[in-house]
């Protein structure tokens, strides 16, 4: 029905025509009830209410003409026709479908004007009472259609409203979901940038210092060879925690060592003392307060490890560091300097084209807490992060 419209209205306008035909050889008012075959409609009458029946077939494209056209109709067969036949019923069905197809004030307005003038017309027209049952069996029908075509239009109103509303939730949680994926590959991905860039820094440092020392101080270069081995290892423990986190249900137990913190500030700056960088610390978190979360403590570890792997890398030769934590009210503030060594030029990035994404994910993992970071040169030489965590 719904891929052929106009050949459904076709039916019914034929089902009216022949419901209007049979109705127009009955006469209501016989002596046991109402019996057929007692009268007969003149070739008139049988004109408009095959005149009314045709233009129901284009019901659905002009609602209003249609509705204008059979009222028309229905009104020259009550003024003139005698018996009067039934094409007020074409009107009906022209006024259900004028409520089905538009807003409530538009079909009441419509209903109000097609019931008083049709009930109007019948009942001064014509040799019966106004009161006769005809007349208002006019006006009941008429009523009845503006009802039932309003309440159709608004429960498809309400079933349109409902399957909306399902459609944009279920876009509402596919983007969720897609917005949740890339937020976690996007934090993995800083989680493997901060490991590699620190330890494998780390492991090239010492390595040079192993080849340069390994003839002439091979005490020196086991030492440094040491560092090599703890630095790799710490790494790979690192990198398979991290990629445990993508591990499904069903593979082999993850990692359950808890991830890195402040805790371990002294290990990580103890590494970088044995890669040749003089790093200082100051901490004061304050006794007694509540601990840190564990995201706000991880995101200050890295934020070190990154700028110490930064100036290992970029600042000159005789560099020196200094790092601070420091808890002021609702937030706690991780600032890390350094005085570029002999170095003009110690901006993290200037001296590798290639640059990398260690500042922008130092950006991106305190943002993402509700913080901020800064970073770029000092005046006078060196550079400084300096990063704000809500505690």
């Amino acid at each position: 029905m719904r891929a052929h419209p106009l050949a459904t209205d076709a039916v019914l306008a034929f089902g009216a025509l022949v419901s209007m035909v049979v109705g127009s050889f009955a006469e209501p008012h016989g002596p046991h009830g109402p019996t057929f075959g007692t009268r007969t409609p003149d070739a008139f009458s049988l004109l408009l209410m095959l005149l009314g029946a045709a233009a129901l077939v284009l019901r659905r494209r002009r609602p209003r003409t249609v509705l204008a056209v059979t009222c028309g109709l229905s009104l020259l067969e009550l003024t003139t026709a005698e018996p009067r036949a039934p094409v007020a019923m074409s009107a009906v069905i022209a006024l259900y479908t004028v409520a089905a197809s538009t807003d409530r004030p538009t079909t009441w307005r419509t209903g109000l004007l097609t019931m008083a003038g049709l009930t109007g017309v019948a009942m001064l027209a014509g040799p019966m009472p106004w009161y006769a049952q005809e007349n208002i069996g006019i006006f009941a029908w008429t009523g009845m259609a503006a009802a039932a075509g309003d309440a159709v239009r608004s429960r498809r109103a309400f079933v349109d409203a409902i399957r909306e509303r399902a459609e944009r939730a279920e876009r509402t949680r596919e983007e969720e979901a897609r917005r949740r994926v890339a937020e976690e590959r996007l934090r993995i991905a800083r989680d493997l940038h901060d490991v590699v860039a620190h330890h494998i820094a780390l492991v090239n440092v010492q390595a040079g210092v192993a080849a340069h020392v390994m003839d002439k101080r091979p005490d020196q270069a086991k030492e440094a060879l040491a560092h090599v081995r703890d630095a790799s290892r710490s790494a790979l423990n690192e990198l398979r925690a991290t990629v445990g986190l993508l591990r499904q249900s069903g593979d082999p137990e993850a990692p359950t060592e808890p991830a890195p913190g402040l805790a371990l500030l002294d290990e990580l700056l103890d590494t970088f003392r044995h890669a040749g960088l003089p790093v200082a610390a100051t901490v004061q978190l304050g006794t007694g307060t509540e601990p840190l979360p564990a995201a706000v403590d991880l995101a200050a570890y890295r934020v070190i490890q990154e700028a110490l792997t930064n100036v290992r890398k970029h600042a000159g030769p005789g560099a020196r560091a200094e790092v601070s934590v420091v808890r002021v009210g609702p937030s706690v503030e991780v600032t890390v300097l350094d005085d570029g060594g002999d170095s003009a030029d110690s901006a993290p990035g200037q001296s590798d084209p290639g640059g990398g994404h260690g500042l922008l994910g130092m950006r991106e993992r305190t943002g993402a807490l509700g913080g901020s970071c800064f970073a770029g040169p000092r005046y006078g030489g060196g550079f400084r992060v300096h990063a704000i965590l809500p505690a």
